[in-house]
């Protein structure tokens, strides 16, 4: 245990860059390694386990890669195979191994065969998929199990570099009690043109993403957000136009007045209570706070994965995001410091603390649950300790830091409350509206259109994760889409706020969170779709980590919407507040 501790900090160090592919050159004759993976049932993707957990031959020796921390959160293993492999020189048929079947093998095999096992090797960190077997039928249909003995690798090169690897497997054989199988290989190695800068091309799904469909879909939602943009521009601007000239006369005569006064009502009868401090305002500073980190942390990794190619490291995506999570935790505590002290919190320590961990606590409890399960199932998705341990110090002692030091600097620099308006002593009765004016029905109806303009990005999104060999590469498509839903958001919680204004409730602050936040609930919903009418997935594992990783991400995309939208709302009430003359 010491020497473990001894070692976290290189640990951390090295999690850092180890997820991205060192660029390999050989000379002629140098050995190249096979590394195999992980195998798991092709209806379910995430329920991965150790190649080596069938009955293969198993070499005494087979040193573990480890490769970085998102490859290991990621569910990977690489074990080297011993299979003897040299570069640019062929070889005919060679013995891995003798396997022996025993019943136990033969019903592990036979299981892996009718579940649709697949398998996963690695070499020069290119990917190589294949299944372990099939089911034939005879004249007499007769059902017969069998294995697949011969391993078949055609693997293309330019140069001293290794460009594409290909696996064909021949040699299929009965599974049979007591029956020795001679599981061999054969290599043959092909000149090629393709560069290393291009090797990746063949696992990309060009005609997948960038069809007409998807196209379609963000100008779509670009049309969308230009009418929604334009329509709340008109509206809401003629409108405040309007009540701004009615309410700012100083000269009509005293019928006018009388007329005015009476008529007077909506969003100008509550500026007295418009900037009361909402209940729990620990809660909403530390969500808006997460929220605008999460918002930054998003930015910076679809930029990070459009420069550097993220989608080619095993695990890149992850160990770029949680080292960017840590390193945005200033975001987070500056936004919620400064909202907390704006609006006369007493105890910013308690909101500092909500800040820094309850998102991460959120994720920590779904994925503690998620940890137990694969356990149980002796799944490659079980993270180790070591692993927990090292995200908990990256947790403790930069994240929490950053956030605790941004509180401060929020409290300092930008936590003078500034409001337009004087803060009533009593509050305002909040007269009885229709249903559709409520907080409740405002909020739901407002994530319609957020959820509308990434509907379709979902739909890719769900099925470059939840299927295999689609890489999800077009991180365009992606900043433009989020971009979108930034605009349409903070769009659509202006009209909600407008509209719970109007109705004379002052309650606005929770409400623009919901409404923008609701979108995640919709995303929810459609991945409940997706699960029934979309994938074969089966089994309380599989369904655990479909479920379960969905409600991170939506816990993670409402909250960032919750506070793009709430800061949309706040820079909007100020801003029409700033013009009306407040008792």
């Amino acid at each position: 245990m010491l020497s473990t501790v001894r070692s976290l900090p290189i640990f951390i160090i090295c999690s850092c860059f180890l997820a991205y592919p060192t660029l390999g050159k050989y000379q002629e004759d140098d050995p190249v390694t096979l590394w195999v993976n992980k195998a798991a049932p092709y209806n379910n993707p995430q329920e991965t386990y150790s190649y080596y957990s069938l009955p293969f031959c198993r070499p005494a020796d087979g040193d573990h890669k480890w490769g970085g921390l998102g490859e290991v959160l990621g569910g990977n293993d690489l074990i080297d195979s011993r299979i003897h492999i040299n570069f640019k020189r062929n070889l005919e048929k060679s013995s891995i191994c003798k396997l022996k079947l025993d019943a136990s093998k033969v019903a592990q095999f036979k299981y892996a065969i009718d579940n649709s096992y697949w398998f996963e090797f690695f070499m020069d960190d290119l990917p190589i998929w294949g299944f372990v077997g099939e089911v034939h039928s005879d004249r007499n249909q007769d059902i017969k199990h069998v294995i697949y003995t011969h391993k078949n690798l055609l693997i293309k090169y330019n140069g001293d570099q290794i460009i594409f690897v290909q696996l064909y497997q021949e040699s299929p054989k009965p599974l049979e009690e007591g029956r020795v199988l001679d599981m061999t290989y054969s290599v043959k190695w092909v000149p090629t043109n393709v560069t290393y800068a291009r090797r990746f091309d063949v696992y990309l799904n060009f005609t997948f993403f960038e069809n007409q469909i998807h196209w379609f879909s963000v100008f779509n939602s670009i049309m969308m957000v230009i009418f929604l943009t334009g329509l709340v521009s008109m509206i809401l601007m003629r409108t405040l136009r309007n009540d701004y000239a009615k309410y700012a006369r100083a000269n009509d005569d005293m019928e006018t007045l009388e007329k005015d006064v009476h008529e007077e009502s909506g969003w100008k009868l509550v500026h007295g209570d418009v900037f009361r401090p909402p209940e729990n305002l620990a809660l909403l500073s530390a969500v808006v706070g997460t929220g605008a980190q999460l918002s930054t942390l998003v930015l910076l990794v679809i930029i990070s994965a459009m420069i550097g190619n993220l989608y080619i490291g095993r695990g890149a995506i992850i160990t770029t995001f949680i080292v960017c999570y840590a390193l945005t935790s200033f975001i987070s505590g500056y936004v919620s410091g400064a909202l907390y002290s704006r609006n006369a919190g007493e105890n910013w320590i308690k909101s500092m603390v909500l800040t820094a961990s309850l998102f991460p606590f959120l994720c920590f409890g779904i994925g503690f649950i998620l940890n137990t399960i694969a356990i149980f199932y002796g799944s490659l998705l079980a993270i180790p300790f070591e692993t927990i341990v090292v995200v908990f110090i990256i947790w403790a002692f930069i994240s929490f830091p950053l956030t605790f030091f941004g509180t401060v600097v929020g409290r300092n620099w930008n936590g003078t409350p500034n409001n337009p308006c004087r803060v009533k002593t009593i509050p305002r009765p909040i007269p009885e509206k229709q249903w559709y004016l409520k907080p409740s029905a405002i909020s739901m109806v407002g994530g319609l259109l957020p959820f509308g303009s990434i509907f379709i990005e979902m739909y890719f999104i769900f099925s470059s994760f939840w299927t295999y060999m689609v890489y999800y590469h077009v991180y365009g498509f992606m900043l433009l889409v989020f971009i979108i839903l930034i605009i349409v958001t903070v769009c659509v919680t202006i009209v909600a706020t407008y509209f719970l204004l109007s109705a004379e409730n002052y309650h606005w602050q929770w409400t623009s969170f919901y409404s923008a936040a609701s979108t995640a609930c919709y995303v929810y919903l459609y991945s409940i779709y997706y699960y029934y009418a979309k994938t074969r997935m089966f089994g309380l594992f599989q369904t655990s980590v479909y479920f379960g990783y969905t409600l991170m991400f939506c816990l993670g995309l409402g909250t960032l919407c919750g506070a793009v939208g709430y800061i949309g709302s706040n820079l909007f009430v100020r801003r029409i507040f700033s013009n009306i003359k407040c008792d």
